[in-house]
């Protein structure tokens, strides 16, 4: 009852119902655009679609685009109307749980619910005990996997750096998914590096799951992808590995990444019209 016993409840863990900080807490929004200049930027995104329309997509892609209403010009792009951009955009879904190993993981995104998690894909890193600057490697990933797992309010795992100490590009995909899944039980999101590695991956998937329908019904893995190469092309080969994510059950991550003034206009608005045109027709 004295000052240790203070000491000591101070320190152990807040109670669910006391903890400030949650997964999935409402946002409000930051608005530095009116509503008519945001209108000003879709109608220009949707003029994009419609006039200048995307190259390089791969015959499946143009096969599916075409049926579903897009046209191919004279030219090889694929353009699409605004009729048809809004018709997918209101028979999308407007929410969409990103599953975990462990159902306490899963992050439902509807609405303006907010989830925190990792990003990116560091090819080399600081060693804080080596004080040295080196490849990162498969090890340096699954040890990232594990803080993550740990910290409250990160709440998916988006792989942080790449293996380069495993040089065959199939190796890397599956041991970054292996590192990835060994050190944590929230969602996760990979990048697979070719089309022919997409069946490898999900098989190592439907293994973790306990088959194919478990994976089905909960897939935790999402595939990051850059579907364009900026400005207005699909990236051919990544396109292929999205559409054979997609018959899997894969949940996919859209990455536009235009450079303004180098692969997207100089101006932030109209770089923001392009990647928002680019998303669209991904």
């Amino acid at each position: 009852g004295g000052r240790a016993s203070k000491k000591a409840i101070r320190a152990l863990p807040l109670a669910d119902n006391l903890k400030p900080i949650k997964a999935g807490m409402n946002s409000g929004f930051y608005k530095p655009l009116s509503e008519t200049e945001l209108k000003k930027i879709y109608d220009a995104a949707i003029d994009a679609l419609e006039k200048i329309g995307l190259s390089d997509s791969p015959k499946s892609g143009i096969l599916s685009m075409t049926n579903a209403g897009a046209t191919l010009d004279s030219n090889g792009r694929l353009k699409f109307s605004r009729s048809l951009v809004e018709d997918m955009i209101d028979a999308s879904r407007k929410d969409l749980t990103l599953f975990g190993r462990e159902e306490k993981f899963d992050l439902n995104i509807s609405g303006k619910k907010v989830f925190f998690g990792t990003a990116g894909a560091a090819v080399h890193l600081v060693d804080s005990e080596k004080k040295e600057y080196r490849d990162s490697t498969a090890i340096d990933l699954y040890h990232a996997a594990q803080i993550a797992h740990e910290l409250e309010n990160i709440h998916f795992f988006q792989r942080t750096m790449v293996p380069r100490d495993i040089e065959d590009n199939l190796e890397m995909d599956i041991n970054t998914l292996y590192a990835c899944c060994a050190g944590t039980t929230k969602h996760i999101g990979t990048s697979i590096s070719d089309p022919s590695h997409v069946d490898r991956c999900i098989e190592f998937l439907h293994l973790l799951s306990g088959g194919d329908k478990n994976w089905g019904k909960r897939p935790f893995v999402s595939n990051s992808n850059c579907f364009v190469v900026p400005p207005m092309k699909f990236a051919t080969e990544s396109c292929i590995t999205m559409e054979k994510c997609i018959r899997n059950g894969m949940p996919i991550l859209l990455l536009s990444a235009g450079q303004a003034g180098a692969t997207s206009p100089a101006s932030i608005a109209l770089t923001i019209v392009q990647a928002v045109a680019e998303c669209l027709a991904g």
